[in-house]
């Protein structure tokens, strides 16, 4: 029997992810009522069936699965939960957003009438570059891992407690996107003193400073939720959270910047440093 999964938020993460399942076999659905062209786009090149409305997904669907920026998380389970109540559906819900253990179990709160899946992804889409890593936890997790991923994605099932799969997100995110942000300041720092091109050489013996910093830029309005959440999950283990609060202010700045502009998938690699810090040289980075 072929399993329909339904997408809430299909775009850039979602659009891939939907796609690694449509090639395992399932058949993948996700609503484009108030969606931008750009991702009409990415869900039409991924394949995916669309319908218009949220409670058309839930109509259609037996898994439900939520990739939505960080900030976003609370408000589309509020959203579900309302689909819920007029369609009578009640299928399995997973949220593989990136937000602390605290924030996700508000979800599973908030979708009482559902049984509720803790996931987290670490990786690229699955389209651009196969081999992410999806955390599950919750006393369900094993029917979301056990999913069609066709070989593109890796299931972990952490545990059976709600939260626990968030938390590796919001630890190992720390340390990518963390050390994006250095590289960020780095390179604008660079720029004021005129040696990018020493300071590139220098962190390329060890780091690609430059495409992550590019990369990194395209997504920095959604790293600002994300740097958030991280910064609450480091204050709930004692320590503070003024670290990542200020991570979230470097992505905010990056996020103005003519650099955020450029659509992720259009990223290429190999970037021109000289080039990438013209353009992050801009907005409220430079004042």
């Amino acid at each position: 029997m072929t399993v329909t999964v339904g997408i809430v938020g299909a775009g850039f993460m979602g659009a891939g992810v939907g796609r690694a399942l449509l090639d395992g076999g399932a058949h993948v659905v996700t609503g484009v009522a108030g969606r931008s062209e750009r991702t009409r786009r990415l869900i039409a090149d991924a394949g995916l069936t669309t319908v218009d409305r949220l409670d058309d997904v839930l109509d259609a669907a037996d898994v439900i699965l939520s990739i939505v920026p960080p900030a976003a998380a609370l408000a589309v389970a509020g959203e579900v939960a309302g689909a819920v109540a007029r369609t009578g559906r009640t299928p399995l819900f997973a949220d593989l957003n990136a937000i602390a253990p605290p924030t996700v179990e508000a979800v599973a709160d908030l979708l009482a009438d559902l049984d509720v899946v803790d996931g987290s992804i670490s990786g690229p889409p699955p389209d651009r570059s196969p081999g992410a890593t999806v955390y599950f936890s919750g006393p369900r997790a094993a029917e979301i891992a056990g999913l069609p991923w066709n070989g593109s994605i890796e299931p972990v099932i952490v545990s059976d407690r709600i939260g626990a799969a968030s938390a590796v997100k919001m630890c190992t995110a720390s340390v990518y996107k963390g050390l994006g942000a250095l590289m960020t300041n780095a390179l604008a720092t660079a720029h004021t003193h005129g040696v990018v091109d020493l300071v590139v050489g220098d962190l390329g013996r060890m780091l690609d400073p430059v495409d992550k910093v590019a990369l990194s830029a395209s997504k920095a309005d959604r790293f600002v939720g994300e740097m958030l959440e991280i910064a609450a999950t480091q204050r709930d283990a004692g320590l503070s959270p003024a670290l990542f609060e200020a991570v979230a202010e470097v992505w905010r700045a990056v996020a103005t910047t003519e650099l955020a502009h450029t659509a992720p998938e259009d990223v290429g690699r190999n970037a021109d440093a000289q080039a990438v810090v013209r353009r992050l040289r801009t907005g409220e980075l430079a004042s």
